[in-house]
């Protein structure tokens, strides 16, 4: 064999064995492309697109602590000794909502859900808000729209001592807005009629009636407003199908730049009862005389309220805001707040409440310290 047959033959073997091993070789995969997480604006702020579908979600809470010392709403003791008390309550809360576009307009949730603590009481969990809406519609749970359609009594924390509206419930609303300044409400509510202690007493919010657990017949709620510039106006009307009963309530709004005022007046169909749209947040003991006898409907408006306030801006990081309200019943509520932010969403709010109950000859100072931060 001469060397040129020799390494012809090598160049051969080898050309075999590199094939070989050619076949047996690792392709390394190509990587997938990553889905990076898109901001959606179409809804409002912190909304983005949950990776893989058109839907966008929006998280967001707060995490409150506050001290309170007495109760503007005459609670903490028994009617020897109910101005006194102080505690401190810390709170977390988780919001989640959705969005999607349809034919329709929006396709919405809303979901509030809210853990609470405070001294001598275990963690307490409430799904606060819960609701589906689309093209106007509403439907789950949300704060009445006695309330949610001309808005709170002010912006203070003890918004509520005199009794505008109950919250958080189940309900069916439309709500129309024609986009030059005019807006409609109409909502089927539920009664919430159930007991909230053993004795079957206080059967829902505000109205202080036995349990009525066989009752099937809705509440309804109706309101029309208007705003033009700086003004606005709304009229809403709820009744209650138990004490079957209601009240209307009606408000002018002004936005003047430098501050900001309301009034807003209620009218109970029935002044001697109290119902759900004309009730009374007030413990028992606030409205009990020297005898211990209770005055339940002078805890609540009588015939009639009225509340009003102003709201001042100073600067960008605070506020000063006053309320006040009285009814028929002679009940008298005030109260004034501070709200500072001193950095970003965080909140510090100190507020004094003072209430008259006349026809029980009583009256309570009452204050809170609260911390918030929202995000």
């Amino acid at each position: 064999m001469n060397i040129k047959s020799l390494l012809l033959g090598s160049a051969a073997a080898l050309a075999v064995v590199s094939g070989a091993h050619a076949a047996d070789a690792i392709v390394a995969a190509e990587p997938e492309p990553l889905e990076y997480v898109r901001i959606c604006d179409a809804y409002g702020k912190g909304y983005f697109y949950i990776p893989g579908t058109e839907t966008c979600l929006q998280i967001g809470g707060k995490v409150r602590t506050e001290a309170q010392w007495g109760d503007a709403y005459g609670g903490h003791g028994t009617a020897g000794d109910w101005q006194d008390g102080t505690l401190w309550h810390t709170r977390a809360e988780l919001n989640v909502n959705t969005a999607t576009d349809t034919e329709y307009g929006p396709l919405k949730t809303a979901t509030i859900i809210r853990w609470d603590w405070q001294e001598g009481q275990s963690t307490g969990t409430n799904l606060l808000h819960a609701n589906i809406s689309l093209g106007g519609f509403l439907v789950g749970k949300d704060d009445s729209q006695y309330n949610q359609f001309v808005g709170y009594a002010g912006d203070v924390i003890n918004d509520d001592v005199v009794y505008d509206g109950p919250y958080e419930l189940n309900q069916l609303t439309y709500l129309y807005d024609a986009g030059n300044g005019f807006t409609a409400v109409a909502s089927i509510e539920d009664t919430n009629s159930h007991p909230t202690n053993a004795s079957g007493d206080f059967a829902y919010d505000g109205a202080w009636q036995v349990n009525e657990q066989n009752h099937y017949a809705p509440n309804g709620v109706l309101g029309l407003g208007y705003k033009a510039g700086a003004w606005g106006i709304k009229v809403v009307g709820g009744y209650d199908s138990i004490a079957e009963e209601g009240a209307i309530k009606a408000r002018i709004d002004a936005d003047f730049g430098v501050f900001s005022a309301f009034l807003m007046g209620g009218w109970n169909t029935d002044g001697s009862k109290l119902n759900q749209y004309a009730g009374s947040n007030l413990d028992e003991s606030a409205c009990t005389d020297a005898e211990g006898n209770v005055h339940g409907a002078d805890c609540g408006w009588g015939d009639w309220a009225v509340w009003g306030g102003v709201g001042v801006p100073m600067g960008e990081k605070l506020k000063w805001n006053l309320q006040l309200a009285y009814t028929d019943t002679k009940i008298f509520a005030a109260t004034s707040n501070i709200k500072w932010k001193p950095v970003g969403d965080l909140l510090i709010e100190p507020e004094v409440s003072y209430t008259n109950w006349d026809s029980v000859n009583k009256d309570q100072v009452a204050g809170i310290l609260r911390f918030e931060r929202s995000f």
